[in-house]
């Protein structure tokens, strides 16, 4: 009977303290979840290209609305007025 408590304990502390116990499936673990929240943000950006591409493809309000903030498209029947501020000089002679 004591032979088999002592393995039974030995196999327990193995279980609790060794490397490959249940330490590591608690990292194991915690990595998983880690993983699933960046696979759902990742889904999101994904849905979210998704249909951005499903409208560039069915709509030209998209496409032109893309033109103008990345390429500074400017309509026919549009007029671009271009503000520059003025730069003052203070530097004294």
């Amino acid at each position: 009977m004591i032979v088999l408590a002592l393995a039974g304990l030995g196999l327990q502390a193995e279980l609790w303290f060794s490397d490959d116990g249940y330490r590591k499936t608690l990292k194991l673990r915690a990595a998983v979840a880690e993983q699933r929240e960046l696979n759902a943000s990742l889904q999101a950006r994904n849905e979210a290209l998704d249909a951005e591409v499903v409208n560039l493809k069915q709509g030209n309000d998209a496409a032109e609305e893309r033109a103008r903030t990345d390429l500074g498209m400017i309509g026919k029947h549009e007029t671009f007025y271009q503000v520059v501020p003025v730069v003052q000089n203070d530097s004294r002679d």
